[in-house]
């Protein structure tokens, strides 16, 4: 199936193996009960979800902070929605989505099953672009730390997928040529093209309904790396 022996994979973490859009919407749901914010939650979360992908794709880039973009994904989202919601209100949201998002922990479909699958043959590992504080509480929270033996974040790396220098730093604290592993992700960009420009082997995992390709190997749930690997 690939054309060098894989020994090592590599795997992102939102999208991937945690279930981000339910787990955040469970969180949403939560804090704006608490907070008094009255708003139709389904309709929040379809305006809220693309405006969170285009802060993220340009935090990615450098191009806004990580304040702002905590900041501009709910003003944003409330404006659209014609919601009066002060700045102040919004701040208190933002800290307390980020405390609380990791409390939930549901993960994608066969995520364990393919992890208990997967660890007695290869190193596993993560590579992510979430925030530190917020990833670990996420890995151990979901009972899915154990699996990994290294975890890189584009905090700790002090730059983003797709940059090469995040995957240059996982791949040099697990001890592995990029020939010889394989890395598995959601997104086109910063997972599938950011490793293949790495020499690393990759595996597309279509959880967001992507547009199919013939870039790379792409599946449609976790469940079918047993047919691959």
């Amino acid at each position: 199936m690939f054309e060098n022996k894989v020994t090592d994979i590599f795997f992102d973490l939102d999208h991937t193996l945690w279930d981000f859009e339910k787990n955040s919407a469970l969180t949403f749901a939560k804090i704006l009960a608490e907070n008094k914010v009255e708003v139709d939650l389904s309709a929040f979360q379809e305006i809220y979800s693309p405006i969170n992908f285009q802060m993220w794709a340009l935090y990615r880039e450098n191009r806004i902070s990580k304040s702002e973009l905590r900041y501009q994904r709910l003003r944003q989202t409330f404006d659209a929605l014609n919601t009066p919601v002060s700045d102040e209100i919004i701040d208190v949201l933002a800290h307390e989505y980020i405390e609380q998002l990791s409390t939930f922990t549901h993960l994608l479909p066969n995520a364990v099953e393919i992890l208990e699958y997967l660890s007695p043959k290869y190193k596993l590992h993560i590579i992510t672009n979430g925030f530190q504080e917020v990833q670990e509480r996420k890995l151990k929270g979901s009972s899915i730390h154990h699996y990994f033996n290294q975890v890189v974040n584009s905090e700790m790396a002090g730059v983003k997928k797709p940059h090469p220098a995040i995957f240059e730093l996982a791949l040099d604290r697990a001890k592995v040529h990029p020939k010889n592993t394989l890395m598995i992700g959601d997104d086109l960009e910063a997972d599938i093209q950011g490793a293949k420009a790495m020499g690393m082997q990759v595996i597309h995992y279509n959880s967001n309904n992507a547009i199919t390709h013939e870039i790379c190997l792409m599946i449609n749930d976790l469940i079918e790396i047993k047919s691959i690997l």
